[in-house]
């Protein structure tokens, strides 16, 4: 029994067939695939694909310099960036290496998946956008602070600071990692001091572009000098006052130590003149004569205790 087919019939399964062989290619790829890259962050970019009454999803994947020589040209997943509704994806903790990578982009709606479109050429972090350091310089009384902007582990910074008009006497110091206001110099009175400072990434040995640079002169000298002077006053004035105190006290001291002052008991006091004269009268009219001796005060002390011991 044969089964005999109109052309309509023939052209309706034509049809059909290519519709079902032709599936993919109805969903066109993504197109303007790009690499943003600043200091050392990767995005990968692309135009999104439009379907009226669809929700396209993306997937990415990358290829290395290995994948590419040892393992047969193979694509690895990211899964970060696996049917996600963003036509943005992070790629910097995949590209680990600075060594060319390819990267490519499909679209999905779930029924439909487009072809892979590919990055134009290579993308090698070593061409990286690096820019300079946010940096903030202080001037703490005469120290000179700079404080820089924490960019990450992979960063290192470069600080130039100099004498304002000394441009030709340049010093330089590496700050490897950020903890807290980085103390460059001790200032002078009076004189400014500039700094600029640019970024340094090891692992592909780049250096940014310089910094503005930023100067600063040492605050608060003349209130120095006047808190200076107004101790220097303050410590006369106590002096001044103290010494004669001092003085006096010491004189005190040493007239107590060489001369002691000696208080006499009561029995050893005179009340009545030491010189007197005595009148012997008798009917026999017989005299006396009497002879007094005067002794000192101190001669008086010294035999009272002689008879006392």
């Amino acid at each position: 029994m044969r089964i005999h087919l109109s052309l309509p019939s023939y052209t309706f399964f034509f049809f059909l067939l290519l519709g079902i062989l032709d599936q993919d290619a109805l969903l066109p790829a993504p197109q303007n695939i790009s690499i943003i890259s600043t200091n050392m962050k990767h995005f990968l970019t692309w135009s999104p694909v439009t379907i009226e009454g669809e929700t396209v999803r993306y997937s990415v994947e990358f290829q290395g310099e290995y994948e590419r020589e040892y393992a047969n040209e193979s694509w690895i997943p990211i899964c970060e960036c696996s049917l996600i509704t963003a036509t943005v994806c992070n790629i910097t903790e995949d590209i680990s290496a600075t060594v060319p990578y390819n990267l490519r982009v499909r679209a999905d709606t779930g029924t439909q998946s487009s072809q892979w479109g590919t990055l134009k050429g290579f993308f090698n972090r070593i061409t990286t956008y690096l820019t300079p350091p946010l940096m903030k310089i202080i001037a703490d009384g005469y120290h000179l602070l700079v404080e820089l902007e924490d960019m990450g582990p992979a960063f290192q910074f470069c600080v130039l600071y100099w004498k304002k008009g000394q441009e030709s006497r340049v010093q330089q110091k590496m700050v490897k990692e950020i903890s807290s206001a980085l103390h460059l110099d001790t200032m002078e009175a009076g004189i400014d001091y500039c700094v600029k400072a640019q970024t340094y990434v090891e692992a592909i040995n780049r250096s940014s572009n310089f910094s503005q640079m930023q100067c600063v002169r040492a605050q608060g000298g003349r209130s120095v000098w006047l808190v200076t002077a107004l101790i220097s006053s303050a410590s006369f004035a106590v002096a001044a006052l103290t010494l004669p105190f001092l003085a006096w006290k010491t004189r005190k001291i040493f007239q107590y130590s060489c001369c002691p002052i000696v208080v006499l008991p009561d029995t050893l006091k005179v009340s009545e003149p030491s010189t007197q004269l005595i009148s012997c009268e008798s009917e026999e009219a017989e005299h006396c004569d009497l002879m007094v001796h005067v002794m000192p005060s101190e001669e008086v002390l010294r035999l009272w205790i002689q008879e006392t011991l």
